[in-house]
């Protein structure tokens, strides 16, 4: 059954972490508050698309009317068409481009709100637990690779699918039997740039967990500076420090080898097509099936293509880069404190102040017991010390008293009021602490 139970586990764990469903997820959370933004930023797409379309088809009334037929009047017509085709293209990519830097900056600072909400909700083991470096990865290295995800998947669907649709609708207008020869060998590219996208997402997520790592050794060591150089641990500390920096090292030059294999598959691949092309085009041409202006429009648009293309190559190793901190993202989001407001709490009324522990017991370990069936009582207006060695419980008594912790056992009551059934506001506005660790902020 534990077998079968963990197999689930892992299953579940993995479908949830699928492209499809964490695509899914994050245009649900993140997108979908922007689609108004998103669907101007579209239309400024589609207007590119087309201006670069028109473009390629201008090419053959440029060849056949002016530089065969040699029409003088067609001059003035065409070079104001290519204006105006520029004009508005240049305009309309401002458009898209701005619009997508609004949405993609957008989510990431709806993102940070929400995360810093959510873990102002988390109990005090979990910040004990965590690394600060780890969460502050998060707020940086994860959420700005979910950025560049979003913009770019969302421009690459938008601008550089809709270009694609374009000028293959030009080139088929032009020439069918041609555009079937050279969209043909692209298909062959779409098994190994899944591929290589996978193997980019596994290494940007092992990546990602050595920057947090990164980040928490250097706010270790520059906050304890004093202790490094009491101890003499400079050149200790350095080691650590060049280690994790060579693994970031490998595995950012790893990702980047990975991501460059898709070059030379596009390249060969668009270089056939091209090649192909204008062997049996010029044939065509030369045999007068063909004219030069079809041709060239045609050339014009396949050659157009090629970037778009390319850059579709390459979306899905940035948007596998961006679902790796999404994946990290969202397993911090879903993530609950132990430590939970009972739905029934009520308002903590302090009269007195008469603090009781009634056989309380709490372990920050399993069986390892940091206090066992402890009872104590504070009387209102008294001032009480707890005297004892280091270890021996007095910080976990206090960390109690407020809810920092749960007992595992036993009753804690202010006023006759277990705390277990105050909300967590009450309880604490009716505490001042002054810690044995002094934290200044600065505000």
């Amino acid at each position: 059954y534990l077998e079968w139970l963990r197999y689930r586990v892992a299953e579940t764990h993995h479908q949830e972490n699928t492209t499809y469903a964490l695509v899914k997820r994050l245009t649900r959370e993140s997108v979908r508050p922007y689609l108004r933004w998103i669907g101007f930023a579209l239309v400024c797409m589609a207007v590119v698309a087309a201006a670069t379309a028109v473009t390629a088809w201008l090419m053959k009334p440029v060849i056949n009317d002016v530089f065969v037929a040699k029409e003088k009047d067609f001059l003035l017509p065409i070079s104001i068409a290519v204006l105006v085709t520029f004009g508005v293209k240049g305009l309309a990519n401002y458009g898209q481009s701005v619009l997508m830097s609004y949405v993609g900056q957008r989510i990431i600072t709806d993102t940070q709100h929400r995360l810093y909400a959510h873990l102002s909700r988390m109990d005090l083991g979990f910040f004990h637990r965590t690394p600060t470096g780890t969460l502050i990865s998060r707020f940086t290295n994860d959420i700005n690779m979910m950025r560049a995800a979003v913009s770019n998947a969302l421009t690459g669907i938008g601008k550089d699918f809709l270009t694609l649709i374009f000028l293959v609708g030009v080139m088929f207008l032009q020439d069918w039997v041609l555009a079937l020869i050279a969209f043909f060998i692209f298909p062959i590219a779409i098994m190994p740039i899944v591929k290589l996208g996978q193997r980019i997402r596994k290494v940007t997520v092992n990546t990602q967990e050595e920057l947090g790592q990164f980040t928490t050794l250097l706010e270790q060591t520059f906050q304890g500076a004093r202790v490094v150089k009491a101890y003499g641990m400079e050149e200790y500390e350095k080691l650590r420090v060049h280690a994790i920096a060579e693994r970031i090292f490998k595995l950012v030059f790893k990702s980047a080898r990975i991501r460059s294999m898709a070059s030379p598959i596009m390249e060969t691949l668009g270089g056939l097509a091209v090649a192909l092309v204008i062997f049996y085009g010029g044939f065509r041409v030369i045999e007068q099936s063909m004219d030069p202006g079809s041709f060239f429009s045609f050339i014009t648009a396949l050659l157009l293509a090629y970037e778009p293309m390319k850059r579709l190559a390459n979306l899905n190793a940035s948007l596998q880069e961006g679902l790796a901190g999404a994946q990290r993202l969202f397993g911090l989001l879903d993530m609950e404190p132990n430590i939970l407001e009972n739905p029934e709490a009520q308002k903590l009324l302090v009269k007195n102040g008469q603090i009781e522990l009634e056989r309380v017991s709490f372990s920050y370990i399993p069986d390892q017991p940091a206090i066992n069936e402890i009872s104590l009582s504070v009387p209102a207006g008294h001032l009480v010390a707890l005297v004892g060695p280091s270890g021996a419980g007095k910080s976990t008594i206090l960390n109690l008293i407020p809810r920092f912790y749960d007992v595992d056992s036993g009753l804690i009551t202010i006023d006759g009021t277990d705390v277990r059934k105050a909300t967590f506001d009450s309880l604490r506005d009716n505490i001042a602490l002054v810690s044995q660790e002094i934290i200044l902020f600065d505000d």
